[in-house]
């Protein structure tokens, strides 16, 4: 027995060391926070798990406890010494193992906290790092003034201070980050990801500062503005007090003190000029960092610094010029007299020299000189024009001196001298200039005879069965310098204008553009001629030769057709787009003659044929692309001055309507209420026909912009959102003056009760009048109208709604022939023979609608019932299907839905 229960003790303290020998084995494989996150979780579960056997140990003890009782109890002195010192090891093995389980786990537990808390603090820095790129990442915002620039600037720097604060919190994340690494080791938390982070704060601080900076420059600018616009300010009053003193009637200084103090107070305004100049050039650099409102204060408030620094100087100098007058008044005669022989002798010194600028020269005249030479005149005539008013002075400054003394025979035998000189020079002027015009439209018509005396000879050089290829040569050439004598008249329009007057010169640049054309075709015939005769020549040459420069030419004009794709951002630049194609055409007829020459020498080569019939097939799909390319630019300048005109008329009437209706807005009293209601009525029935033109303009205006370039769209778009605001102001302007009268009616029209309705100005009546019952009587009958109103509305929406499907089905097909066409307009006929119909439904609609009932349903089936009309006559009077689209989107927004 005793053995036995010394076996089970040395049995259980060898099973206990071995179990714990396996705990300290497993503790000592996870004791190791180096490594990435996930491993330091599973070591961390890992030491949960081995903690919590810690209670299976603390059993395994008490085993080994109460087996060492009973084997102490059994066994002899000699054996316990040996059972004690086996249970002192136990326990301290055990006592070793419990610590470093606690141990363990704790360190390693400390450090996945530790790295918890560290990755929060890193989230928080980078969701604020993230903050305030957001916050810095927007170009600076233009402030209105100073004020605002001054908010702007303390906004920036709580910013700044608040990234400088956030400094202290990156250190201590770096130094977490840090003693973590020496800890883990892991790459997420080493130098390059410490450094990046710093980085990044570094570039936030810069971008803080740079902003803090930037705005402390433009306020700075702004401060410096102000104080010196306040200082002009102040310059300006002094000034102007000064100016005031020197105006004034009850000061008792001298003429000359005054003129004294004047001149003082003109040179500061010039000094002045130069500070606003000053002024001005500030202001333009402290625009450059405003809003363009606050520039636009700005602007107006050194505007009427201007304004007031004029006034004081017109005021100065006003004052400067009364005050020389009363001088000048002391010594007029002998000022005058003076004066007077002056400007006689400048007269005379500037007749003398436009006498001397009009010698005409000797020998004979060009054209050029002869133009010259008229220029001369008509500038001399000019001059002699400028100084009649000279001459009118001179006699009005003798007739002043007549009072101040009546001897003035030396002055008045001056005068008249002078004026006779003039006279003289006048009249010389006027001759040479008349013969100068009849030498010059003789030269004019020189070019004209010349080449009707040119052309019989070159019509007999055409009719000759063989003529020599030098004299076509030399016939072509003379048509190309008649051709360029022919247009430099033609570009002289100004000067025939001129010369000849505008009705001679536009009868002379008639016949010059009749013989143009004459010439054109006497030179096409020269050319069909030439090249008849050379294709005759040609016939036994390489067809090379002939064919090359065909094809370099098709290709020419294939780029320059290329070149007309883009579209044109106005008017004016897709008409001259139109006429460069039409050049282009010019071009390609001209190919086809020469193509047509160059055919006659291929019959009897196959290959040759091939080749050129290649070249006619390319010749004749250009000549197709060109086509369709002139239709359309057609189509487009057509849509362009629809356009045009279609905005130009609704902008007048919106302006003239608005003109009528403002004249009543301010007119007072209740004597002709009546009378202008009726006018307001009136001109509120033409509203749904201009509502109509109105969505026909924007419609036109989409067909332009779908054709244009985007600079002309953004011009088209804004000129139709200021036409309908224009539209919605004067609607607002009509609605607020109909319902004030309304308000303002007499007494005795209140028997009649008038309801608004046409809130979209719609056709139909304006005004409805109700007679007045009492409520229990208006009750019942508004009860009998609902169920009937409801019913015919439920059926004239469903037969406009069928309609309107018919419509869109004949409109919806998009290429016709001519009996489709003739179809089509049967089919649109036969709908508008049904309008009546639909006209009468909805009349009875009205007549039937309920004073209380639901308005806004039957103003919405009043409106398409409109807009269903308008579309169909505009499709009626359409004379083909593509000369007006108007689409879908020109259709109320709102679909049919049952009320």
């Amino acid at each position: 027995m005793t053995q036995k229960l010394q076996d089970e003790f040395d049995s259980s303290v060898e099973n206990a060391e071995a179990w714990m020998k396996a705990i300290q084995e497993r503790l000592r494989i996870n004791d190791n926070t180096n490594g990435p996150r996930s491993a330091l979780e599973a070591r961390l579960r890992e030491t949960e798990e081995i903690r919590a056997l810690e209670p299976e140990g603390n059993l395994k003890m008490d085993l080994i406890l109460v087996k060492a009782d009973a084997a102490l109890r059994s066994i002899g002195e000699d054996k316990k010494h040996e059972v004690l010192s086996k249970l002192k090891d136990i326990k301290a093995l055990w006592e070793e193992t419990a610590i470093y389980i606690t141990h363990c786990h704790s360190r390693i537990e400390w450090v996945w906290l530790h790295w918890s808390e560290y990755l929060k603090a890193q989230d928080e820095f980078h969701a604020w790092i993230h903050h305030m790129r957001v916050t810095l990442e927007p170009d600076i915002e233009l402030q209105l003034g100073l004020k605002e620039k001054q908010w702007q600037l303390s906004h920036a720097q709580v910013l700044l201070n608040d990234v400088l604060n956030q400094s202290v919190l990156l250190e201590r994340l770096l130094e977490e980050a840090d003693s973590l690494f020496s800890r883990i080791g892991d790459p997420s938390v080493d130098e390059d990801v410490q450094k990046k982070m710093r980085m990044e704060y570094e570039g936030i601080r810069e971008e803080a500062q740079s902003r803090v900076k930037l705005l402390e420059k433009i306020t700075k600018e702004h401060e410096q503005y102000n104080a010196n616009v306040n200082q002009f300010q102040l310059w300006l009053n002094g000034v102007t007090e000064r100016l005031n003193c020197c105006i004034g009637e009850a000061t008792k200084s001298s003429a000359e003190d005054k003129l004294k103090a004047l001149k003082e107070i003109a040179k500061n305004i010039r000094s002045g000029g130069k500070k606003w100049k000053h002024l001005e050039i500030q202001c333009a650099e402290v625009i450059q960092n405003t809003s363009p409102l606050g520039a636009e204060r700005m602007k107006d408030e050194l505007e009427e610094l201007r304004k007031a620094l004029e006034m004081l100087k017109l005021l100065s100098s006003e004052e400067e010029e009364r005050l020389l007058k009363i001088q000048e008044s002391e010594s007029a005669y002998e000022s005058q007299a003076k004066q007077l022989e002056a400007d006689v002798q400048d007269l005379r010194k500037d007749l003398q020299r436009l006498e001397n600028y009009l010698e005409p020269g000797e020998g004979e005249k060009t054209e050029d000189e002869f133009v010259n030479l008229w220029r001369k005149c008509n500038a001399t005539r000019a001059a002699l024009a400028a100084e009649e008013s000279t001459v009118e002075r001179l006699k009005a400054q003798l007739k002043e001196l007549l009072r101040f003394s009546p001897d003035v025979q030396p002055h008045a035998e001056s005068v008249v001298s002078a004026i006779q000189q003039y006279e003289s020079v006048r009249g010389k002027t006027s001759k040479m200039s008349a013969d100068t015009e009849t030498q010059l439209r003789r030269l004019f018509q020189n070019p004209l005879q010349d080449f009707e005396q040119w052309k019989p000879s070159v019509q007999m050089l055409l009719e000759t069965p063989e003529p020599a290829l030098a004299h076509i040569e030399a016939a072509l050439a003379e048509s190309s310098q008649f051709n360029e004598k022919l247009m430099t008249l033609q570009l002289k329009k100004d000067l025939l204008n001129n010369i000849l007057g505008e009705e001679k010169a536009k009868s002379f640049l008639q016949e010059v553009a009749e013989a143009s054309k004459e010439r054109e075709i006497i030179h096409t015939s020269l050319l069909q001629s030439k090249s008849k005769l050379q294709n005759l020549i040609a016939q036994h040459k390489d067809f090379d030769a002939g064919f090359a420069p065909l094809q370099k030419k098709l290709s020419a004009i294939k780029a320059k057709l290329d070149l007309e794709k883009e579209p044109q951002p106005d008017l004016l630049g897709k008409k001259t787009q139109l006429q460069r194609l039409q050049m282009i055409r010019d071009d390609l007829a001209e190919l086809g003659i020469e193509m047509e020459a160059v055919e006659k020498l291929v019959q009897s080569n196959t290959t040759h044929r091939h080749e050129m019939n290649q070249l006619s097939s390319d010749s004749q799909a250009l000549k197709r692309s060109l086509e369709l390319m002139i239709k359309q630019s057609e189509e487009h300048v057509q849509k362009h001055w629809a356009y045009n005109d279609k905005l130009s008329d609704l902008q007048r009437w919106i302006t003239v309507t608005t003109q009528k209706i403002d004249s009543y807005q301010d007119v007072d009293g209740e004597q002709n209420t009546e009378g202008r209601v009726a006018d307001l009525e009136r001109w509120l029935a033409e509203f749904p026909d201009k509502e109509v033109q109105l969505h026909l303009v924007e419609a036109h205006g989409q067909l332009v912009m779908e054709n244009s370039s985007p600079e002309e769209t953004a011009h088209v778009q804004a000129e139709l959102d200021q036409l309908k605001q224009s539209w919605r102001s004067l609607k607002e302007m009509a609605t607020g003056l109909l319902k004030k009268w309304q308000l303002n009616r007499p007494v005795a029209d209140k028997k009649k009760k008038i309801t608004f309705v046409d809130s979209r100005w719609m056709s139909g009546p304006t005004f409805r009048h109700l007679d007045t019952y009492p409520n229990h009587k208006q009750e019942e009958i508004e009860g009998q109208h609902t169920s009937s109103h409801l019913k015919l509305l439920h059926d004239f929406e469903e037969w406009l709604q069928g309609e309107n499907n018919k419509l869109t089905k004949i409109l919806a097909v998009t290429s016709y022939s001519a009996e489709e066409i003739k179809a089509r307009q049967s089919k649109l006929e036969e709908l508008q023979s049904r309008v009546p119909e639909g006209q009468s439904l909805f009349e009875d609609l009205l007549d039937l609608q309920p004073v209380f009932g639901n308005s806004e349903d039957l103003e919405d089936l009043r409106y398409r019932w409109m807009l269903y009309k308008s579309k169909l006559k505009e499709y009626m009077s359409s004379p083909s299907p593509v000369s007006l689209e108007e689409p879908d989107r020109f259709r109320k927004g709102k679909a049919f839905t049952r009320m």
